[in-house]
């Protein structure tokens, strides 16, 4: 009887340890499903504060861009002597023509001092609608606003409607680009740009990753919105779009998996009521935080190189049992070092985690994203037939930075180079994978960068060449083994000899020649255009002395313009010379200054201290801005050859020709035209005002003692009176 009693007391204390387990287990899962069920709904809240936040932020950026657009248009010396002067063709050629197809304002008014219309341009054609019709009554507030005497800036901007739908609208002063103005307060005009909202939102929405982003009315019920106000504080519209609740997706994906997971805690926890236990698996839980934490990147957040090798491993193994391939694009990103440098490591450790976001939301599921150096990232994924989802991300990547960054206050443009390569079958190992994908990813960079390439076995071929390259221009530089030669530069109307481009030249071992566009891009991407540059421009400074009455020009790298001490170089060089600074010339192309205006600026200004000329090179090959020119204050233009040769090719060619020139006359700035290897096309130059001519008709790149018999040939006919031809 005593032992039924016994049996009986252990079961019931069995069954009471059971029933305490299992109401520990519900308390605790009730504990979790509560506590799971806040964190959904503070990710939701989360997601729809980043999405209006970012949808604000976009909104900003647009009346930003209009506004400063304005700004450049309105505080502009020409335009106030030629809109004050009522030069109407003037004002529809530099003003209401801009507004057709352009990105970033497609009205133009300018108003006088009583709002009445002096041009109305719309989409490039003359506005029919008076601006009281046009625009609804709140604009005239910021026209009020820019003419208060109160505004340290004259200008003002918002969002009104008009006739065609919601836009950003500025109005501006029109004064002289130092802010001075010495017209009467009555007889004061005013630039207004537009730039409409409709039909731009689903770009936005594209650009800052906001599914479903539109446009809606003032009266939109959608929670989730921003409103859009004109300047007399009422709504004009909402930008709207869908909750994305990725909590209540988790939340229904983890429920259920969480009920199956507390039945078998249930059971479990009978047995892990021992200290030692619970010690076991502390330590075991350390030890994996630890190991994650090495594999992570602290910065981004993202896995690390570590990391990244570990996933590709383990894809490659998967591939190999699913008969699957593996791709990795590899990305570096263009222009990070110029954000780092002009606005600090902190802006760029921003950046680095706003692309991290960035590409969160851009890789396919079940992809690996790392982080594997400063501005280098890593994406992996498996699939079958991998080739053309890896290009299709990497087209999805590239069109990601199409739109600048918001950085804080500051506005960021920086790209991306990717190269692709894959382990087909899981038949390529991991550290094989990512080295193909590095060397494409650099042929990407020497092909123009801001694309994504392909490996191929070619390209392995291509870097041992440019490592033999590299290694010969070395020790070719070292042992001043290279050559310069000098083309003529003659004045357009005498054909006299007025100056010589200096062209650096390579003949490797053997004497065999290596063209310029060849070993100049390896010496640039290996480090070895500063010395080579500067062996470049010792030796014409030693050349140039002999020929006292002709300016020398030189080419000139973005990396050599780069370097805080280039000036002081140069200073140095032209010293020991004895060479006056100003018959010197360095040429420079226009891809630094796009990437980084206000550092470029700064060397330029360095330079041009000390007496150096500076010329923008090859206009007309590339972007070609006219603001580069009015920004930068060149000392000369010299026009590519393919404006030159594109003479022959009718009347249109001629007319850009022509705007080009006077456009430059208009800046002050002399021009040059290179490529000229045609009679004809020395006097159409000629008569579009060119004044000094560069190409083979007047001499092909030649050894200086070749140039200093030309120059002696040319003081011997002005000593004899016997002028050369002109084709003046």
């Amino acid at each position: 009887m005593r032992r039924g009693v016994g049996r009986l007391s252990r079961r019931t204390a069995i069954l009471c340890l059971l029933l305490s387990v299992l109401i520990i287990v519900m308390v605790a899962g009730g504990t979790v499903l509560t506590a799971i069920g806040e964190v959904s709904r503070h990710a939701n809240q989360l997601d729809d504060d980043r999405s209006r936040q970012t949808t604000a932020g976009a909104l900003k950026t647009f009346l930003t861009q209009l506004g400063a657009t304005l700004n450049d248009y309105a505080a502009w010396d020409d335009a106030v002597a030629n809109v004050y002067a009522d030069d109407t063709a003037w004002m529809i050629s530099n003003l209401g023509d801009m507004s057709d197809n352009s990105a970033l304002f497609d009205v133009t008014l300018v108003l006088d001092n009583e709002g009445k219309a002096i041009l109305a341009y719309q989409d490039g054609r003359p506005q029919t609608i008076p601006p009281q019709d046009f625009f609804d009554p709140s604009f005239w507030r910021l026209l009020e606003e820019a003419k208060s005497p109160n505004r340290a800036i004259p200008e003002a901007r918002g969002f009104v409607r008009t006739r065609k739908g919601i836009a950003a609208a500025g109005v501006a002063l029109i004064r002289m680009k130092s802010g001075a103005l010495d017209q009467p307060a009555g007889n004061r005009r005013y630039l207004v740009f537009a730039r409409h909202l409709d039909g731009k939102v689903k770009a936005l929405g594209d650009t800052y990753v906001i599914k479903g982003l539109h446009l809606a009315a003032p009266d939109h019920a959608d929670a989730n919105y921003v409103a859009i106000w004109d300047p007399a504080g009422r709504v004009l519209g909402k930008l709207a779009w869908p909750s994305r609740a990725p909590g209540d997706v988790s939340y229904s994906e983890i429920r259920n998996k969480l009920f199956t997971a507390m039945g078998l805690f249930g059971f479990l926890l009978a047995a892990i009521f021992t200290i030692g236990f619970i010690e076991m698996r502390r330590l075991k839980s350390d030890e994996e935080a630890a190991r994650q934490l090495a594999l992570t990147d602290r910065l981004s957040g993202l896995l690390n190189r570590a990391g990244l090798f570990k996933s590709l491993a383990s894809m490659i193994g998967e591939a190999k049992d699913t008969k699957s391939d593996v791709a990795l694009l590899y990305l570096d990103l263009d222009g990070f070092k110029e954000v780092n440098d002009a606005y600090g490591h902190g802006c760029g450790d921003d950046l680095i985690r706003s692309v991290s976001a960035g590409f969160r939301c851009l890789i396919p599921e079940g992809a690996v994203l790392a982080r594997v150096g400063g501005d280098e990232f890593a994406i992996a994924f498996v699939r079958k037939n991998c080739d053309a989802a890896a290009q299709s991300l990497a087209a999805t990547v590239l069109n990601f930075f199409d739109e600048p960054f918001q950085i804080g206050e500051r506005i960021v443009t920086v790209g991306t180079s990717i190269g692709i390569a894959s382990s087909q079958i899981g038949t390529t190992s991991g550290e094989e994978v990512v080295r193909r994908a590095d060397i494409a990813m650099y042929k990407s960079k020497e092909s123009g960068r801001g694309r994504a390439f392909v490996y191929d076995t070619s390209m392995d071929i291509d870097r041992e060449t440019i490592l033999s390259l590299e290694g010969e221009l070395r020790k070719a530089i070292e042992k001043e083994e290279l050559g310069v030669v000098f083309q003529p530069v003659v004045a357009a109307s005498s054909l006299d000899i007025v100056g010589s481009e200096a062209l650096v030249r390579w003949n490797r071992s053997g004497g065999r020649p290596v063209a310029p566009d060849v070993f100049i891009p390896v010496a640039e991407k290996t480090g070895l255009i500063e010395p080579l540059g500067l062996f470049v421009l010792r030796t014409v400074c030693a050349r140039a002395g002999a020929w006292p009455d002709i300016g020398i020009a030189v080419n000139i790298s973005p990396v050599q313009l780069r370097n805080p001490s280039f000036a002081s170089q140069v200073a140095a060089i032209l010293d020991e010379a004895g060479i006056d600074p100003s018959r010197l010339t360095f040429e420079l192309t226009e891809g630094y200054l796009i990437q980084n205006p206000q550092r470029a600026r700064q060397s330029i200004e360095r330079l041009k201290a000390l007496g150096v000329r500076i010329a923008l090179d090859d206009f007309g090959s590339g972007f070609s801005s006219i603001g580069y020119l009015r920004q930068f204050g060149f000392d000369r233009l010299k026009i590519d050859r393919s404006m030159v040769s594109g003479i022959d090719e009718g009347d249109a060619a001629r007319s850009l020709l022509e705007a080009t020139t006077a456009l430059a006359r208009s800046l002050g700035i002399p021009v040059t035209a290179e490529g000229v290897e045609r009679e004809t096309q020395a006097h159409v130059l000629l008569d579009c005002g060119c004044d000094e001519l560069q190409g083979y008709l007047f001499g092909k790149p030649m050894a200086a003692e070749a140039l200093s018999a030309l120059l002696a040939e040319q003081d011997l006919a002005r000593r004899h009176r016997e002028p050369r031809q002109s084709f003046g």
